[in-house]
Parts: structure tokens; sequence; C-alpha cells
């Protein structure tokens, strides 16, 4: 099929990046078995000094790519900011619950015409999201303007990090220069050590384009499962305990990881396992050299262990936790920059997936893959009872659309996505920012304007 062919190859671009020195894990190196082990070993944390790769997510993630707490390295400015952004984020569970709900009854109220609607599920979550982590970042609702630059923002990088269209920077250093004006009225400390740019790009990246988008892809992925499984909706619904909801969510957590492959690059050389002999390594042992990129894959990972695992089944949930007894870890290792919203994002999610439930029953034929490119096509059918069905003629022309869109935007993937790791590898922003700062002991310009 065209459509599998070009994906396939557009993979192979990104795979060959960095070329021999990438080691995927599982893979004929390191194992399942020893996925957990390898990932919290002390040496795998180094972030992007090294690593081709990193030059193509700092160029998706710009402005401010240096001061992003997944992409710092280890140090007194990755604590610092760790360190802010657990102070943001620590914040009764009541009072998530309650933004989270007047977040999402501001977006759905003008919505309310009593008839079935066409969305994008992404799209439909992203002002929630942005007008959320708004009012936790500031202590106050979120302003129209403020909202309309946070999600132009976020759905300009997750856009181009899906390589559906080009970066538009202007967007992106709008909302800079936002937050700029801004500083002194944020509810906790911001990092210290941070120049004032830098504390502008710090919420940026941190809470306006990292939670914002995984927050509304998180979010469009299990409302896409409600509309795939409407049984599993009803059964939401009557759930009054959130026990069956939990297991919902972990079971799409784990087919529909958020992340693709986490890179990480050893900081020194690691050994794995192996029946020690003396001070010689024992049979079974695997070596990994200093400077190596460990390509993480979430998904192979995610599948491994479940009986037909790629099947949704949250009912394999019943008697199994998300611990260390399952290949599952939606929000990382604790041992190796965990997710830092482990916490409030379930508890958001509950809340928000409960509210829509509440208004609309969902309805889909479209494609639910994992990178979720047509950004979660579905039907609303608000439950008021003058719509009981989904419309089939609605439904047709969805299924028709989307399978003509994933043509198209295959094609369009390929050639963006070749042009963009082509521009990520000439402008080579992670390679000059740690040689810059080696040579001359002094960081790069925060400031630095990229143009296409």
């Amino acid at each position: 099929m065209l459509i599998n062919r070009v994906v396939a190859l557009r993979g192979r671009v990104f795979a060959r990046i960095n070329g021999d020195a990438a080691i995927p894990v599982p893979g004929d190196l390191v194992g399942v078995e020893r996925f957990r082990e390898l990932y919290s070993h002390p040496a795998a944390g180094g972030r992007s000094k090294g690593a081709a790769l990193s030059d193509l997510f700092w160029y998706w993630l710009s402005p401010g790519a240096e001061v992003h707490q997944e992409h710092l390295e280890a140090g007194e400015r990755y604590d610092a900011v760790a360190k802010a952004t657990r102070a943001f984020l620590a914040v009764p569970r009541a009072e998530a619950e309650e933004i989270t709900r007047r977040c999402v009854e501001s977006e759905l109220r003008p919505r309310r015409r009593g008839r079935p609607g066409l969305v994008r599920l992404r799209d439909l979550m992203m002002p929630v999201w942005a007008a959320f982590y708004y009012e936790l970042v500031f202590g106050r609702p979120c302003p129209a303007e403020a909202r309309d630059l946070i999600v132009g923002h976020a759905n300009d990088v997750v856009t181009a990090l899906k390589c559906c269209g080009l970066r538009h920077m202007g967007k992106r250093h709008r909302l800079t220069a936002y937050l700029s004006e801004r500083l002194d009225e944020v509810r906790c400390p911001l990092p210290e050590g941070l120049s004032a740019k830098e504390r502008a790009f710090y919420l940026q990246g941190t809470f306006f384009n990292t939670a914002v988008v995984q927050m509304s892809e998180a979010m469009a992925h299990l409302l896409m499962v409600f509309a795939e499984h409407p049984g599993v909706q009803d059964k939401v619904l009557a759930d009054d305990d959130d026990h069956y909801l939990d297991r919902v969510m972990a079971e799409t957590l784990r087919l529909y990881p958020l992340f693709g492959i986490a890179h990480r690059v050893t900081t020194d050389d690691i050994e794995l396992g192996g029946n020690e002999t003396g001070n010689e390594p024992g049979e079974g042992a695997v070596r990994i050299p200093k400077g190596s990129v460990l390509c993480f894959g979430y998904p192979e990972f995610h599948r491994a262990g479940f009986a037909d695992p790629d099947r949704f089944d949250p009912d394999r949930w019943s008697k199994r936790t998300s611990g260390r007894d399952v290949n599952h870890i939606p929000f990382g290792i604790a041992a190796n920059r965990p997710c830092p919203a482990w916490r409030i994002a379930p508890i958001t999610m509950r809340v928000a997936a409960r509210e829509i439930l509440r208004r609309y029953a969902l309805a889909t034929t479209a494609s639910h893959t994992r990178s979720l490119p047509n950004r979660g096509p579905a039907l609303l059918l608000p439950r008021d009872g003058r719509v009981r069905a989904a419309p089939r003629l609605v439904l047709s022309f969805m299924r028709l659309r989307d399978r003509l869109e994933d043509l198209w935007r295959s094609l369009v993937q390929l050639v963006l996505g070749t042009a963009m790791v082509l521009h990520a590898r000439r402008l080579r922003l992670c390679e000059r920012h740690f040689s810059e700062a080696e040579t001359s002991h002094a960081p790069t310009r925060p400031g630095h304007r990229e143009r296409w």
C-alpha cells in the first residue's frame, strides 16, 4: 500500500540521523527484560549533548530548548528548573479538579446547539489545557488573548513535530514576548540562575508547549477510545468511583503512549547484567560505551508481555497495577527524568473526561494511531435526547475524508519531514549551543531568531 511505503521511507530518513551510534531499546543488544534496568541506570541520563537527534528536537521546540526541563543536562540548572516545575504543579487535588471543570465548561459552552458536530479532538482540547495551565502559572483565569497565543504556539509545535506543517517562528516569538512582560505576575518563584528571557522560555516550553501539547494529545486519545467503543462510554458514566475509568486510561496510555521514542545519551560506559566471575563480566553481560545514543521505544515496550497486545481491553488492568510487574511506563521512570505531571495529569484527565461525557456521546470512523496526525476526528452527539444515534451519512463522510487525508498527509509528512531534517542539520542548534558554551564559557544567545 502506498501510504505504508511512504511512512516506512520517512521512518528510514529519521532512523539514519544518528547513524550507527543509535541503539534501539528494546532491540538486538538490549531486550525487553533489561529495558527498565538500562532506563534507570545513572549513566543513561544524558539528554542532548552529543546526539545528532537532539538538533532535530531542539529545532522543533525552539525557541528556548536550551532551558527546557526535558533537554537540560543534569546539574544545578536542571535542579533549579525541576524544583520550580514541581512548585507550580503542587496544587491541591480539589483545586486542580475545579480549574479543570471551569476550563472544560468554558470551552464547550459555545457548542451547545442541540445537534451533532464534527470536531478534531486535539483541537477541541487544546484551548482547555491552555486555559488550565495559564491559571496554574498565573493564578487567575486565562484571557482570550493569552489563550489564542498559547494555542497558536502549541499547535505550531505539534504540527511541525508530526511533519504535517513547517514551523512558524513568528507565532512562537509572540508568545515569548507576551510572557516576558508578565514574569513578575506568576504565582510561584521562577528558576534561579536564569535570565529574564530564559525564564520566559522556561514557562513557554514547560507549560505552554509540553504540558498543553501532551495533555491535548492524551485527551484526544482517550476521547477517541470512547468514540470507538460506545459501551466504554456507558460504563464510565455508570462508574462513580473512577475504578473503571482508571483502567480505561491505563489501557489507552499503554496502546497510545505519548512518546514514540525517548532518546538518552550515555554519560559513562554502562555494563548490564550477566553473572560476574571475579573481576570479569559474566555471560550475557552487555557493554554500552560512553556517548551512545539510546532510543527507548515506548510502543514496543508497552506491547511486550501482554496477551493480544494490539487489542483494547481495559479489563486486563482489573487485577494489575502500573508498577514494576508490567511493562507500562506512561510517565517514564522515576530514576531518569520522569514526567513532572505524573500526579496532576490523571487527576485532571478524569475530570475532563467526565465533563465531556456528561454532555456528549462520541462516535468516529476515523483511523486511530499513536501519532494521531489526523488530530482525532470525531462526532459529538449532545446527550439531551434530541439525537439518539450517530447519523450514518456523517460517519461515512468521516471515513472517506479520513482515508483521503491519510494518503495526502503521508506525502506531506515525507516532503516536509525531510526538509525540516535537512534544515535542522544545517542550523545545528544543539551542537552549536554546547560548542559555543565549551569554547567561550557563555551560553548561546537565547534570543537567537531562526528563519526558514
